[in-house]
């Protein structure tokens, strides 16, 4: 017998016909969704995938939140992304940032003429984001009528996350408590919690980031293995899979609450 066949999406592009995804993209305030991740070691206890399949997992929640509302796709997700300071650990893809900003743009300008009146980029890898903002303006000069948006979705947290850690601000960077919560609730058979080992982020300079939700206003470059002898960076071992849901179903909130307005603005 050949395996059950997964359910279609209404808000999948590649479950579409052409003619759905043209029908869909020519509807008033129509909305195209792309997430974009990466490849990189996420400690020893999480797959190498994690920021794609987080991600993903956002941007579709997001989207089914609206079904029946909002004409909305979403594009398969943007595998790589921009690792190089993942490398020395191993198990890492990474892309040259010229390299990756003309893909995207390819990707963008070609799905955009199907019609969509907005573009946004669901963003899940902290090396992408100033990628991510140089896109927004490259595409966004490019399809003049068209509303280009980017966001990196664990920002997405910073105004409810206070009310479900458990640890000190440091505890939810890479692979930390945050990472490896939601990990926890929506695939927990990639998660090998007897390998979990992180350390807490320690950046010399204050004005640096601190955590997945407090950036700072300076940018530095550093290899991960100058924070993280595993290349966890936070503390893992606080994660758990009731944290994870409850982050999940806010993150659908904030993204359903900015799919929303931005369909309102972009209708006719």
């Amino acid at each position: 017998m050949p395996p059950e066949a997964p359910t279609p999406s209404s808000h999948s592009w590649g479950d579409r016909t052409y003619a759905d995804i043209a029908a869909t993209g020519e509807r008033d305030g129509s909305i195209l969704v792309l997430p974009i991740g990466s490849i990189e070691q996420h400690g020893p206890h999480l797959p190498v995938a994690t920021d794609t399949i987080l991600v993903d997992a956002i941007a579709s929640l997001g989207a089914e939140r609206v079904e029946g509302d909002v004409p909305i796709l979403t594009l398969p997700p943007f595998w790589s992304g921009y690792s190089p300071h993942h490398l020395e650990f191993g198990g890492t893809v990474s892309l040259e940032f010229d390299h990756m900003l003309a893909v995207i743009e390819d990707i963008a300008d070609t799905a955009l003429e199907n019609g969509f009146n907005a573009l946004i980029f669901v963003n899940g890898h902290g090396g992408n984001k100033a990628l991510l903002s140089a896109a927004v303006s490259t595409i966004g000069v490019e399809n003049g009528d068209v509303e280009v948006l980017g966001l990196t979705y664990f920002e997405l947290a910073a105004s409810f996350i206070d009310e479900i850690r458990d640890t000190d601000v440091g505890g939810m960077a890479h692979a930390g408590e945050f990472e490896t919560s939601l990990l926890l609730y929506l695939r927990d058979d990639l998660v090998d919690t007897d390998a979990i080992d992180g350390t807490y982020l320690e950046e010399p300079y204050d004005l640096a980031l601190s955590d997945l939700h407090e950036g700072g206003p300076l940018a530095v470059y550093r290899g991960f293995e100058e924070y993280s002898a595993s290349g966890a960076i936070g503390d893992p071992s606080q994660a758990s899979a009731s944290k994870g849901e409850r982050i999940y179903e806010l993150l659908g909130d904030e993204l359903e609450s900015l799919i929303r307005e931005v369909h309102e603005r972009n209708g006719s």
